[in-house]
């Protein structure tokens, strides 16, 4: 049987501060667990359409495979489960993953389903992996004996350097890379800003990468992880 992937997605769409529709979701984050690699799920908390970023089709308008993903793939984000429907089900998946994009940060970061899918992968030994803004749902997560998810972890996502070059700083409910150093974790950085970064921690299990650069060493990491 192919390996299974759960890949979560964000139903957040717009930032009423900036009022811009942040559209949450980043092209090259999504592309990165899709096929030849293995197949997937992908459930926003709410099901239904999530939104996709704006300004990310924009941005990546002459990369060839974000562009053919966004042709030929819609029904991925369009017609989605709700993220409520996959709690209990890690025994199914190989691996669980969160793509970029603003809206974790909104909705994921504090999600009870969220939450408790991975916390149920992690029990299960499974890797958990998240890019960009993605590993804002790892900030309050915690283990059966109250320890944060993040402590004493290495860990890397989108920087405060990156956020105040993106003019997106003053929107954010909280600062990633702040966030991530709050909840314990040894929180990396990639030497320029935009450069590439991924983390792979305890044995491969625990991965992030740190901006849109990172989306396809995550995807590779994944792949590694669970033997593909």
């Amino acid at each position: 049987m192919a390996p299974k992937i759960l890949v979560v997605l964000t139903s957040f769409g717009h930032i009423e501060a900036a009022n811009s529709p942040t559209g949450c979701l980043s092209l090259p984050t999504l592309t990165t667990s899709w096929p030849p690699r293995p197949s997937s799920s992908w459930p926003p908390p709410k099901g239904g359409e999530a939104p996709l970023d704006p300004a990310s089709v924009k941005m990546f308008e002459q990369d060839a495979e974000s562009q053919e993903f966004l042709k030929t793939k819609t029904d991925v984000w369009k017609s989605t489960q709700k993220l409520s429907t996959f709690r209990g089900k890690a025994a199914e998946f190989d691996a669980l993953f969160y793509p970029g994009g603003h809206g974790p940060m909104f909705d994921l970061a504090n999600d009870a389903d969220s939450i408790a899918l991975i916390q149920e992968f992690v029990a299960a030994g499974k890797p958990v992996a998240a890019v960009c803004h993605g590993p804002a749902v790892f900030t309050n997560v915690t283990l059966p004996d109250g320890t944060p998810l993040l402590k004493g972890k290495e860990a890397t996502g989108f920087s405060n350097v990156e956020e105040d070059q993106a003019q997106m700083t003053k929107y954010m409910p909280f600062l990633l890379e702040d966030k991530m150093q709050a909840a314990g974790a040894t929180y990396k950085k990639a030497g320029e800003p935009w450069g590439p970064l991924v983390l792979s921690v305890d044995g491969g299990k625990f991965i992030t990468g740190q901006n849109p650069a990172s989306a396809k060493g995550v995807g590779e990491a994944i792949l590694k992880a669970i033997g593909v």
